[in-house]
């Protein structure tokens, strides 16, 4: 289905008797996205709503509402030294949330991570296969996701991969500036996953809070898989650049304090199980950022 027919899908399911949506982490990518498309939604940025305080969630949370949670400690390699703070968002924070919408009779869509994975893996991953994160970062996320699993609550764990807009310092944008900046740029090409545009992964997950009979975890990100060399080209590719421009090299280059799963494409079969929009192919989704954050 293209992707502005399954927004008019999304639109027209949620326009009539539908419940109230509730957006935490309003701020972030994903979060943006969701109000872009849901601007009727409330919506609760960090300096706005601390996730760990119960009585601030539950005074925002009216029963029967579907909150969507995006708020997340995501600083990777910061969270290898600064693991009470990861832990208390990602963890805490997804603890109490549950815990509140639980108590309100309300439902919970809860964004997690392919970092809950090892990497190691040699085909997409199942909602079924065992996770062992490597990092504080995946250890604090997979901590979440059990505490909402084990809440009572009506939640659903969406796992994810590769989030970007085209803005501010993610991945597309920084491409995007080291192309003007640079003659070459080093990419590693040893780690494959499966980019994913904000903005469709935000359409599917207002179509999820419209079905309340989905399972309780699925993999939402966009289809088919790539390296962050094969992404950088593609960028460099959608803006007119040179494609060679960009040289492959190894994750050795680039020592990070957190390892990063060499392997982390997910599965769609829950998704597409469970009578969801399929997410489009990566590189349509990429030519649609590229254009819109065009300077």
């Amino acid at each position: 289905m293209p992707r502005r027919a399954r927004l008019a899908r999304v639109s027209a399911s949620t326009a009539f008797d539908s419940p109230r949506l509730l957006v935490t982490g309003a701020r972030g990518q994903l979060g943006t996205e969701l109000l872009r498309l849901a601007p009727d939604a409330d919506a609760y940025g960090r300096a706005e709503l601390d996730i760990t305080d119960a009585d601030a969630i539950r005074a925002v949370i009216t029963p029967g509402a579907v909150v969507l949670n995006c708020a997340a400690y995501t600083a990777v390699d910061r969270a290898e030294t600064e693991k009470g703070a990861a832990f208390a968002v990602n963890h805490t924070g997804a603890a109490v949330l549950a815990e509140v919408c639980a108590e309100r009779a309300a439902r919970l869509i809860h964004v997690s991570t392919d970092y809950v994975f090892d990497g190691t893996a040699e085909r997409p991953y199942e909602i079924t296969d065992d996770t062992a994160p490597m990092s504080v970062y995946g250890a604090s996320k997979l901590a979440g996701e059990r505490a909402v699993l084990g809440s009572g609550a009506h939640a659903h764990i969406v796992r994810t991969a590769w989030v970007y807009t085209g803005r501010a310092a993610d991945f597309v944008a920084t491409m995007r500036r080291l192309e003007r900046e640079r003659d070459t740029v080093d990419v590693v090409d040893d780690q494959l996953g499966a980019p994913t545009y904000a903005a469709d992964l935000a359409a599917g997950l207002l179509e999820l809070a419209a079905t309340p009979a989905a399972p309780s975890v699925l993999h939402a990100t966009n289809a088919g898989q790539a390296t962050w060399f094969e992404l950088a080209r593609a960028v460099f590719d959608g803006v007119g650049a040179d494609q060679q421009r960009v040289r492959p090299c190894d994750s050795s280059a680039f020592p990070r304090p957190a390892r990063r799963p060499a392997y982390s494409v997910l599965s769609h079969r829950s998704w597409a199980e469970a009578g969801l929009t399929p997410l489009r192919p990566w590189r349509a989704a990429l030519s649609e950022a590229l254009v819109r954050t065009a300077d």
